[in-house]
């Protein structure tokens, strides 16, 4: 068995378990050099399925002791860098190899990339692609799959056969990117669109109406107001769009104290902060606090915006509650949604309603209060549609009774 070959049957050993690819293209560079392959530059690149990157990639220098995954936004494919990139001008022409010896007699430096890189000591550079068929790609094959791309710095550049072993491992190690990113593709889209913990839960199998769990947790409940009054009103572009700066204001800062949104229902938002302990709870109340400082300062920055720009300013209001609540497969076997259900969650819904019969941003019940004593005001024992009996409500005192201004329903 030749050198490729066995770097090729341990590409695709690697395949089989479950490892971080930028491991496996570190543990690869090593064993090229080992076998003699003089690199001294690689990068692994490839599109992605995701709501905040177009592309990833993957980049090893000889001497690092490990390889860096760094991520490309979508407003990235209009930089100067990425139009005039070798990497375009394979995919626009649907090359599957471009090679360029950067001194010597056959120099050819025909990108900024090539001069930096020539003008650095690089001698060779060799990029090689493979396409296959990737989620949100449809059917054509232009632009996926991966793009992988040698240089080094030897005097003579590389010889006939490390191009030859280069090209040797290439398709074993674009079906162990394929593998990989697929998988990580498909993690993407189950966690956009379900949450983290719902996504992982489902991926591990929790898919059959009824899977589900109990646990104890915070719940952030909150709704738009006046939005039937903005519907009528609105286009309907610009309705989407001050429901977006409304879910900025509402989500972010939940997201950010370790929330998940769980749902966006209509124009409300649902959270929830799972809680193992009393002491895991105290902490998170101090963090839920200052959340819904930052929620309404956001709030306050968007209108000023949009007061500006003589668009409609956003209101809502904020319920907090704390018990059990199931998280679980609800619908029918062929169309379910995974989703959190139980009284902790219908009341909140109903205390978040009364924060505009009482004039203030925020309502929390008594276990929310307890949780950080002296930080919230009774306001006093309230009744809540379809709950029964009255239920104490307190509002945190750094928030006091702000007013939100809002159209009615």
């Amino acid at each position: 068995m030749g050198l490729a070959d066995q770097v090729n049957e341990w590409l695709l050993s690697e395949a089989l378990g479950e490892p971080k690819l930028e491991d496996i293209f570190y543990r690869l560079c090593i064993k090229l050099l080992g076998i003699g392959v003089p690199i001294s530059r690689a990068r692994l690149n490839w599109p992605t399925l995701h709501p905040l990157f177009r592309a990833e990639m993957i980049s090893w220098n000889r001497h690092d002791t490990r390889a860096t995954l760094d991520h490309f936004n979508h407003q990235d494919s209009n930089t100067e860098a990425w139009q005039a990139s070798p990497l375009r001008h394979m995919l626009e022409n649907d090359l599957r190899i471009l090679r360029r010896r950067l001194t010597g007699p056959g120099r050819l430096v025909d990108f900024r990339l090539l001069e930096e890189l020539a003008a650095s000591g690089f001698t060779d550079y060799l990029a090689l692609r493979t396409a296959f068929r990737q989620p949100g790609k449809g059917v054509d094959d232009t632009g996926t799959g991966v793009i992988v791309i040698w240089a080094c710095d030897r005097e003579n550049g590389f010889t006939e056969e490390d191009l030859a072993t280069l090209q040797a491992i290439q398709r074993s190690l674009a079906l162990v990117c394929k593998s990989i990113i697929q998988q990580q593709i498909t993690t993407n889209i189950v966690e956009t669109y379900l949450g983290r913990q719902a996504g992982r839960s489902v991926l591990e199998g929790n898919i059959r109406l009824g899977d589900g769990a109990t646990t104890k947790a915070l719940v952030w409940y909150s709704d738009l107001r006046g939005s039937t009054h903005l519907t009528a009103k609105l286009a309907s572009e610009d309705f989407l769009a001050l429901l977006n700066d409304y879910f900025e204001c509402a989500a972010r800062p939940a997201i950010r104290a370790g929330g998940e949104v769980l749902a966006f229902i209509g124009d409300a938002v649902l959270v929830v902060f799972p809680i193992e302990n009393r002491a895991e709870g105290e902490a998170l109340s101090a963090k839920i606090l200052q959340a819904v400082t930052e929620s309404f300062a956001m709030r306050d920055s968007v209108n000023a915006a949009r007061r500006a720009a003589g668009r409609d300013e956003i209101g809502f209001g904020i319920g907090l509650n704390v018990g059990k609540v199931v998280f679980g497969n609800i619908g029918v076997p062929e169309r379910l949604a995974f989703t959190v259900i139980g009284s902790t969650v219908t009341e909140v819904e109903r205390i978040e309603k009364l924060t505009k019969a009482m004039d203030t941003n925020v309502l929390a019940t008594r276990r929310v209060a307890d949780l950080v004593p002296g930080r919230w005001q009774s306001v006093g024992a309230h009744a809540l549609d379809g709950v029964e009996g009255p239920m104490e409500l307190f509002i945190p005192l750094d928030c006091g009774m702000a007013a939100i201004r809002a159209a009615a329903e």
